[in-house]
């Protein structure tokens, strides 16, 4: 979910080996290899549902719409970077400088999202923009959604005047500041949204408890024994945590529901 450049992409490949290698030290009777899951919403949908995935990460928000019953939480990451605490997160609502000082002073103007389906980009912003929404609104606040795809596209449309604010996983934003520093300079944050837990390590619901602690506890020994590619990466440690965790992120779509503002807009 943060494969934001050619560079992280080769750390995170060099973080699933060393589990691979972990698992097999420890006699797991399993082998752990790399898939591309493919472009698009329904790839990763299609990826999260196979019966062999045993090391993946997911959103929140599909989670808690229905992919828990098919999947087994490994457990939270734990990023360090503006914006995280302990293994819980937020979004940036950020603008391109000289741009509106609050979301109160966003009303009418153009929200760049990366997708329906994203917590950080969509169901976060949802939530911090409802008690804004009145009712001579219609139900609107924003003049235009513009749909991205990404975190890195919706930061590019503010560059580009496409838009004129966005919610960023602030993880993806600190990555973007280290890889992409062209995208955040002319941006400016004027806020954050409510925390939730981070995005969790999932595992096919065909994986054993048994085997699930051993992909978590391979992964946490990675991490302590690989400080440099750690630190890269800004993950810490991964924490055991249930779907129960993640309820606030439903709780925030049917705050947003009842204030009348269920769809983004």
């Amino acid at each position: 979910m943060y494969n934001v450049s050619a560079s992280l992409r080769a750390d995170w490949l060099d973080l699933i080996d060393r589990v691979g290698e972990a698992l097999a030290r420890d006699g797991a009777p399993v082998s752990l290899r790399a898939v591309d899951p493919g472009e698009g919403a329904d790839a990763l949908h299609a990826f999260w549902h196979r019966d062999d995935l045993l090391l993946s990460q997911t959103c929140g928000l599909p989670l808690v719409r229905g992919l828990a019953p098919h999947v087994r939480l490994i457990g939270t990451p734990r990023f360090d970077v503006p914006g995280c605490h302990r293994q819980r997160y937020r979004s940036a609502l950020v603008v391109r400088a000289g741009g509106p000082k609050s979301l109160a002073d966003c009303r009418g103007a153009r929200a760049a999202c990366n997708g329906p389906d994203s917590h950080s980009g969509m169901n976060a912003l949802r939530h911090a923009v409802a008690p804004l929404v009145e009712d001579t609104d219609g139900g609107r606040f924003f003049s235009e959604i513009v749909l991205t795809g990404s975190h890195l596209a919706s930061l590019a449309a503010l560059g580009n005047d496409d838009a004129d604010v966005a919610a960023i996983d602030c993880v993806t934003l600190a990555f973007a500041a280290e890889h992409h520093p062209e995208l955040v300079a002319g941006v400016r944050q004027i806020g954050f949204t409510r925390p939730v837990p981070g995005l969790p390590f999932i595992a096919s619901r065909r994986a054993s408890v048994a085997l699930v602690r051993r992909v978590r506890a391979a992964l946490r020994s990675v991490l302590h024994d690989s400080p440099d590619l750690s630190a890269r990466l800004h993950l810490g440690d991964v924490v055991r945590s249930t779907v129960a965790d993640y309820l606030p992120i439903a709780s925030m779509e049917r705050e947003a529901q009842l204030r009348g503002y269920a769809q983004l807009a």
